[in-house]
């Protein structure tokens, strides 16, 4: 990761902190998140926030509203440690209706705190000392550090710009007998692409008869463009079988502060997830839970969200049409990836610094979420935002 200003001092005062302490943590010399670090230079510098994944929208009232209702009903203690019931049932009921299968809501279906813990949960489960997990990078910056965390050694195999596209030749050599997982992420944060029924086939081929164990992390699973159809492990029995999926209800209603996801596997699977589970979060806000449940009874929301943040990105694509800058549209998530080798030979994290003090306007560097932190002269933007917003970004990103 990289940081700016402050935060490289700060990791300096703990780790001399800890030198003095004969401290070991095991996790060393990792600075602040990214997403930290280009929001809190957005803030200082006043500029346009394009940086951090998240709506600067309201998510709609009648859910706000649910909410509310739980707690002033009583809502307010311990839910189940799986998650309220109710909620379970709804996200089993979605299962059916999108993809013609089936996940048992008192033993598949797990409620988390957030996509990310439930992540970082299923690899501190099944991930020990010396055992690999093969992830793709560029990645989300949550998939390392709790390998590493939990002993296990990441097997990075790169994806190049702009098709950031999987090499499965590479994976194919990659797999071996200390291969315990295989980390996809579809749709992509960061490159904002996709994964085919054809890719799925071929995972599908490799890990047949083995005892890898899928991690599917499909938290924008809603977002995708153009036509095209969510390609998820549950549609693929032999992936099924081996895999847990994991899902952001703040991705989808726009409200990512509630930190309420879902992860989903087979019976086997899931009791060993909940055997961690239990000691880690145990349980998650209830009130949501309930609201949510009452909302997705009545509501379709996520049905309509691809068409809601497609309309964004061309809005955002047709804003930017005569800058200097080059793109792929994206295919799915709400990023769209920004090519500015045409502009400067600059690093990726020096001019998406330079963007955000001088110009106003804050984005993130893919260096970092890669390889080596290969730099393909690509920034990340995010355009789940209001109309507004992304014509005063537009406004800027044409000056440069």
């Amino acid at each position: 990761m990289v940081a700016f200003d402050s935060s490289t001092t700060t990791l300096f005062s703990i780790n001399y902190y800890l030198y003095k302490m004969q401290i070991s943590p095991k996790l060393n010399n990792v600075e602040t998140s990214i997403f930290s670090v280009m929001s809190a230079l957005a803030n200082k510098h006043n500029a346009i926030n394009l940086s951090q994944g998240f709506p600067n929208f309201k998510s709609d009232q009648k859910l706000i509203d649910a909410v509310s209702k739980a707690m002033n009903s009583g809502y307010n203690q311990y839910a189940p440690m799986a998650g309220n019931l109710e909620l379970r049932k709804a996200i089993a009921k979605k299962f059916e209706l999108l993809y013609n299968t089936s996940y048992h809501p008192e033993v598949e279906i797990t409620v988390t705190a957030g996509a990310t813990q439930a992540i970082f949960t299923i690899i501190s489960t099944f991930v020990r000392p010396g055992d690999e997990v093969i992830i793709f990078k560029p990645a989300y910056d949550c998939y390392e550090p709790a390998i590493t965390l939990n002993g296990g050694k990441p097997i990075t195999i790169p994806l190049k710009a702009p098709s950031y596209n999987i090499d499965w030749n590479l994976v194919e050599q990659a797999i071996n007998d200390h291969t315990k997982m295989i980390i996809i992420n579809t749709p992509h944060n960061p490159s904002g692409t996709t994964l085919c029924q054809t890719d799925l086939l071929k995972l599908q081929e490799l890990t047949n008869n083995t005892n890898i164990i899928i991690l599917s992390d499909e938290v924008y699973e809603h977002i995708i463009f153009d036509g095209a159809q969510h390609q998820s492990v549950c549609l693929f029995k032999q992936l099924k079988a081996r895999s847990f999926i994991t899902a952001s209800f703040g991705k989808t209603f726009h409200n990512t502060g509630w930190k309420v996801g879902y992860t989903c596997a087979p019976k086997e699977l899931m009791e060993a997830f909940r055997n961690v589970h239990q000691f880690n979060v145990f349980s998650v806000h209830h009130p949501t839970q309930k609201g949510l449940a009452d909302y997705l009874a009545e509501h379709s929301h996520y049905q309509t969200l691809s068409s809601f943040y497609q309309d964004k990105r061309d809005t955002f694509l047709k804003l930017i049409k005569d800058s200097r800058f080059t793109w792929t549209p994206s295919k799915g998530t709400y990023f769209q990836v920004l090519d500015f080798s045409d502009i400067t030979s600059e690093k990726d994290t020096d001019f998406a610094k330079r963007l955000t003090v001088e110009k106003g306007i804050a984005s993130i560097p893919l260096s970092v979420f890669n390889t080596h932190e290969r730099d393909d002269k690509v920034l990340r933007f995010c355009f789940a935002k209001t109309g507004d917003t992304l014509k005063m970004a537009a406004d800027i990103l044409n000056r440069i």
